[in-house]
């Protein structure tokens, strides 16, 4: 499984409108999102999907941004700042080692991990760190991209998942991704 990071540039091209028509946020996360919520988003890059989450969780709930990048996290602070969403979006900057987000143990009750999985050097890691933020019964919407990832790196994922305590709720259609939505014990 491979981990190399998208390099920031390329995050322009995914925020290209065009791509909504395949994967259109608000239809992707619209049934799992809720007011109120605290949504942890890793790997964000320049905030294909944080906007529309900060719309969809309201003044009363909050997204947790983090990326490795600094530049992928100044362009999404300016994108939130002209949306006006900027007390809805917190930003932080992870390690190659951690996403440093203890802070945050048992308050996450959704996280999207959209692309992203395959980037961490050690998947286990990634959701024992998720798992720990997260609440219990909270959600994990995984989605990982068809081309870049294949099935067997996929299912070792999953299986990394489920080690951490998540279980498979159910295998939602995303194009162009292999998805699960993934439920805390």
């Amino acid at each position: 499984m491979g981990h190399h990071v998208c390099p920031w540039w390329l995050g322009y091209f995914l925020l290209n409108p065009f791509r909504r028509r395949g994967q259109n946020p608000a239809k992707i996360l619209g049934p799992y999102i809720r007011e109120g919520m605290t949504v942890l988003e890793p790997g964000p890059g320049m905030g294909f999907f944080t906007l529309d989450l900060a719309r969809m969780v309201g003044s009363s709930g909050r997204v947790i941004a983090v990326d490795i990048q600094e530049k992928m996290l100044s362009k999404l602070s300016r994108r939130v700042a002209k949306a006006g969403l900027s007390e809805r979006v917190l930003t932080r900057r992870a390690t190659a080692e951690s996403m440093g987000i203890p802070d945050l143990a048992g308050s996450v009750d959704f996280t999207l991990a959209f692309a992203v999985v395959h980037e961490f050097p050690d998947p286990g890691r990634f959701f024992g760190e998720v798992a720990a933020a997260s609440k219990s019964g909270a959600s994990l919407l995984l989605a990982e991209p068809k081309g870049h990832v294949t099935d067997e790196e996929f299912a070792g994922e999953l299986s990394a998942a489920s080690q951490a305590g998540f279980r498979i709720n159910e295998q939602p259609s995303i194009r162009r991704s292999q998805a699960a939505l993934l439920k805390r014990a």
